[in-house]
């Protein structure tokens, strides 16, 4: 008999037992996502470095959101391998090799060539916010993958 896992229960309630922390956490998403650039991009970059991260409930919740948003569900399962598909435009493949490259920090620096890249796709101020944007899913997923504050069923 296989067992079915019904849900992921909380191991620290981070928001909860430090809520300062949580409330500037949520300003720092709150800025994130006043942004010139495309809702459905940025919903790409936080899926895909959620799946990198191994944030099971970010991953869920911003495929959901991409769906809700308009985005493809093929593109969206496509996400890890984008490299090998025709779905993505120029734009956002240089922000998906962007999120991976700033993800995966401890394998290898950020790449001039890969900034160049960003830099052809996005204005400075594009580039600017598309990093923050990066760097704040990236802090979610570390604390959703470490202490699961959040309930996943």
């Amino acid at each position: 008999m296989t067992n079915v896992i019904t849900a992921i229960p909380v191991r620290v309630a981070v928001d909860k037992l430090a809520p300062h922390m949580d409330k500037a956490m949520n300003a720092l998403d709150a800025a994130s996502r006043k942004t010139s650039l495309e809702a459905g991009l940025l919903e790409l970059v936080r899926a895909r470095a959620s799946q990198i991260n191994g944030c099971a409930y970010c991953v869920d919740m911003h495929t959901r959101d991409a769906v809700s948003g308009g985005d493809d569900v093929r593109r969206l399962f496509a996400l890890p391998v984008w490299r090998e598909t025709p779905f993505f435009s120029d734009r956002e493949r240089a922000a998906l090799e962007l999120t991976e490259a700033m993800t995966r920090l401890s394998e290898a620096p950020v790449s001039d060539a890969t900034i160049a890249r960003a830099a052809g796709q996005f204005s400075e101020v594009e580039l600017a916010e598309l990093i923050w944007t990066i760097t704040v899913i990236n802090a979610w997923n570390r604390l959703g993958a470490t202490a699961r504050p959040w309930p996943l069923s």
